[in-house]
């Protein structure tokens, strides 16, 4: 379904200035305009008026200035792949696409980070830290831009582990709403030099300015890696068992828990056989003898727990088939309800709360007209729903609109947040208010403050 249905285009001395400054890299085409009207939100597509391919950050500032001299909203854009409409148009203007801005400008092997420009992948950036010896370990599942994920505060079944974004991004270069470029801070690991502006921008979600460099902080690649699979009667002995594990001080690098419905829907996608219960997908990380001791003591963790079934995967291929029926799942659940709709929604909350959340949860998805699939990095603490609903059914719509909010609900009374990883671009607005309060009002105050005429990304995250 598309929302494009305004009227207003941009300003021909606008068009022409954009058409002499970036050539080619300019579009108003349809398909280009469509293609950057949408991401994997079930929100309505919301087209851009049109498309810059800015190569540099000297570009990214003309295109700033041009559009700030008329009046006109910047939306910048990676991948596509945020899940809460952060890069829809919805009141038109200029999509900025940072892909073509792809090169790796320093890998500092000594140092152990990397500086990247913002349409740089994670996967691009781990091919040329392959033969060093290093990665760069967050992995929200998608092959998400290093800028996108920044402007999300992205993690991912590492987080465990490695830390989100929050904790993995050195330093940013900026272009702000008036076209300045500031750089957020240097490449040292700790700095008591003024405010924290490095956090400011990761996770304002294109709101605050356009981020066009990255450096962010490199991992060894651990000398041996294994992974297990492990099946339970009830989720309660799933959770359980990792809650435990963090408890007991095993470093685990990777925790996922899916519920029975997701196992389901992975082994009719993936062609997998795993049982269809409440199972644990684990990764260890360290030597050889660190991996096979952490093993064992979650081995014995979960045996006490109910565990069964442990099934091991040391091997590099096994490996990455196991994580990639993990990383399939959305894609997987969305097949239960084929021609269906996916409302994606996500939570997080302290530890020692989860086990009753996920809980609470299963028996509000008991009481669901449709199947609704719960999996998550249970090792911080965050778990995902996939909602899926019949286009143009109001009434599904309401409710799972109503089951979103008794989730979100759920998890402010345990003080956790409304969104872990997703982020709220325009879906979680009015649960941000709620939970943040006068930190909210801050916010707007803030945006206010460094856009005053809300030209970057308006109507996302703190609302218009």
């Amino acid at each position: 379904m598309s929302a494009d249905n305004r009227t207003e285009v941009l300003p021909e001395t606008l068009t022409l200035a954009l058409q002499q400054q970036l050539g080619e890299r300019f579009s108003t085409a349809r398909a280009i305009r469509e293609h950057h009207g949408k991401d994997e939100s079930s929100y309505p597509h919301a087209l851009p008026d049109a498309v810059v391919f800015p190569h540099s950050t000297e570009e990214v500032v003309a295109v700033v200035n041009l559009c700030r001299s008329h009046g006109v909203p910047m939306i910048a854009y990676g991948a596509g792949s945020s899940l809460e409409g952060h890069i829809l148009a919805i009141h038109g203007g200029v999509c900025i696409d940072l892909s073509q801005m792809n090169q790796v400008l320093a890998i500092n092997a000594q140092d152990m980070d990397a500086t990247v420009q913002a349409g740089v992948t994670r996967k691009a950036l781990n091919e040329q830290l392959r033969h060093a010896g290093l990665m760069f370990p967050v992995d929200p599942g998608a092959d998400a831009s290093l800028g996108g994920m920044a402007s999300t505060r992205a993690s991912g079944t590492n987080a465990v582990r490695y830390g989100t974004m929050r904790e993995n991004v050195l330093a940013l270069t900026v272009v702000t709403p008036d076209a300045r470029v500031i750089r957020t801070a240097s490449r040292a690991r700790k700095s008591a030099a003024g405010y924290d502006l490095t956090r400011l921008f990761v996770g304002a979600e294109g709101t605050l300015g356009i981020i066009t460099e990255v450096t962010v902080k490199l991992h060894a690649v651990p000398e041996a890696m294994s992974a297990a699979t492990c099946s339970f009667a009830s989720m309660a002995g799933a959770v359980d068992t990792v809650i435990q594990t963090l408890q007991a001080g095993i470093p685990i690098a990777r925790c996922e828990a899916l519920c029975a419905t997701t196992m389901r829907a992975i082994n009719a996608y993936s062609h997998t056989s795993y049982r269809e219960q409440p199972t644990l997908f684990l990764e260890f990380h360290g030597s050889k003898a660190s991996v096979e001791e952490q093993a064992q003591q979650v081995q014995q963790i979960a045996l006490e727990l109910g565990g069964t079934d442990f099934v091991w995967a040391t091997h590099q291929e096994d490996r990455n088939r196991l994580w990639a029926a993990r990383h399939q799942a959305y894609f997987a659940c969305m097949q239960l309800r084929p021609g269906s709709r996916a409302i994606s929604t996500d939570v997080c909350v302290p530890i020692s709360r989860l086990t009753e959340c996920m809980l609470q949860t299963a028996e509000d998805i008991a009481r669901a007209s449709m199947p609704i699939p719960m999996f998550g990095h249970v090792g911080d603490g965050n778990f995902h729903l996939v909602i899926p609903v019949r286009p143009d059914n109001r009434a599904e719509a309401e409710e799972a609109k109503a089951f979103n909010q008794r989730l979100v609900d759920r998890a402010l009374a345990m003080e956790g947040t409304c969104t872990g990883e997703h982020g709220i671009g325009m879906g979680k607005i009015d649960y941000l208010k709620k939970e943040h309060g006068e930190g909210h009002t801050l916010m707007r105050e803030l945006k206010h403050c460094l856009d005053p005429l809300n030209l970057m990304n308006p109507g996302k995250l703190i609302g218009d």
